[in-house]
C-alpha cells in the first residue's frame, strides 16, 4: 500500500511540476545529460540500485533507459539528476556509487560531475562529450 501511495504521489508531483514536454531538450541541456551518462559509464565505479551492484556500463544503460522513457519529467540536467538518476522510482531507495571504496549518493556525485563539467572551458567541454 505504501508503494502504491508513493507511486501515486510521484506521478502527481511530476504532473504538477513538469513543464517540459516529450519534445527535444535544448542543445546545452542535452549535451550535459549526455556527458553525465558518459561520465557514469566511464567512471569505473560500482553503481548500487535497490541493493544490487551494477557495472558502470550497466548503470549508464539503466539511466539511458530512464532518460529515454522519462523526458517529460525534466527539462534540465539538474532535474534529470534529481528526478531520475538519484533514486528508484519504484522503491524510493537512493542510488549510491562505490568509487574505490568511497560510497556516495548518486545525486550528489552527479551534481558534482555536472558542476565540474560546466566549469571547463568550452573547447574542453566539447571534447568530454561522447562521440
Amino acid at each position: 500500500m505504501l508503494r502504491l501511495h508513493r507511486a501515486i504521489l510521484a506521478l502527481a508531483f511530476f504532473g504538477l511540476t513538469t513543464v517540459a514536454s516529450a519534445a527535444d531538450l535544448p542543445a546545452d541541456q542535452e549535451a550535459e545529460i549526455q556527458y553525465l551518462l558518459s561520465f557514469v559509464e566511464n567512471s569505473g565505479c560500482t553503481f548500487i540500485r535497490n541493493g544490487s551492484e551494477s557495472s558502470p556500463e550497466a548503470a549508464a544503460d539503466h539511466l539511458r533507459l530512464k532518460y529515454k522513457r522519462g523526458k517529460r519529467y525534466f527539462s534540465t540536467a539538474e532535474q534529470f539528476i534529481d528526478r531520475l538518476a538519484s533514486e528508484s522510482s519504484w522503491t524510493g531507495k537512493k542510488y549510491t556509487v562505490n568509487c574505490s571504496g568511497e560510497v556516495h549518493e548518486s545525486g550528489a556525485w552527479l551534481h558534482t560531475a555536472l558542476n565540474e563539467y560546466r566549469n571547463q572551458p568550452d573547447e574542453l567541454r566539447s571534447q568530454l562529450l561522447p562521440q
